[in-house]
């Protein structure tokens, strides 16, 4: 089965193809002429994972599915949250968000517990189903690995003594918010087969 994923995310793009293994051909918004940003506006992970797939559904009339993700850090409130893509800035870095996090939680005695939250969206002929994964864990003092992307360096799940940037990619997809939510997805797609 072809179908867009909302994304111009290429480690994303690599997951959710891991995951949802070789019966589905993945391809980004821009490989199917979309290269605009898409809007990401709304005030929950689930809004937003809604819009940018409605806006490639909206343009192009072809299945497609998006997703949004969060870190959730309970001494900052909840914070990054729906902003964790751009935490530092508009034009930021990953590096940039992870030492903004960091210097926030000088002080903060462990554990400094989080969770990874991620709501995908998929549109199949115009009608939206979501699906929702999260991960317990907490931050860690420094960054550590040199795997994943984003806050990986960063969060330690629970029950493990690796950052998910020291895991391979099938130990984090096997355990990952994100590939909580693909496995929901696999299992609603295969079944429409």
């Amino acid at each position: 089965m072809n179908i867009i994923f909302a994304t111009g995310n290429k480690h994303k793009l690599q997951e959710a193809q891991q995951i949802l293994g070789p019966s589905f051909s993945l391809k980004t918004s821009a490989e199917c002429g979309i290269t605009e940003d898409i809007p990401e506006t709304a005030d929950t992970l689930k809004g937003n994972a809604i819009q940018k797939a409605m806006y490639i559904w909206d343009r192009l009339h072809v299945n497609c599915f998006a997703d949004d993700t969060g870190l959730e850090i309970d001494a900052l409130d909840g914070a990054p949250g729906v902003y964790s893509a751009r935490y530092a800035g508009e034009k930021c870095s990953f590096q940039d968000n992870i030492e903004k996090v960091l210097k926030e939680l000088e002080g903060v005695p462990a554990p400094r517990t989080a969770r990874f939250r991620c709501v995908i969206a998929l549109v199949i002929d115009g009608d939206v189903t979501t699906f929702d994964g999260f991960v317990e864990g907490e931050i860690t003092l420094e960054p550590r690995g040199n795997g994943g992307f984003g806050y990986d360096p960063i969060f330690k799940p629970q029950g493990y003594t690796q950052c998910f940037s020291e895991l391979s990619p099938e130990e984090k997809n096997a355990i990952s918010h994100r590939g909580m939510a693909m496995s929901l997805l696999s299992k609603h797609l295969n079944s429409l087969k």
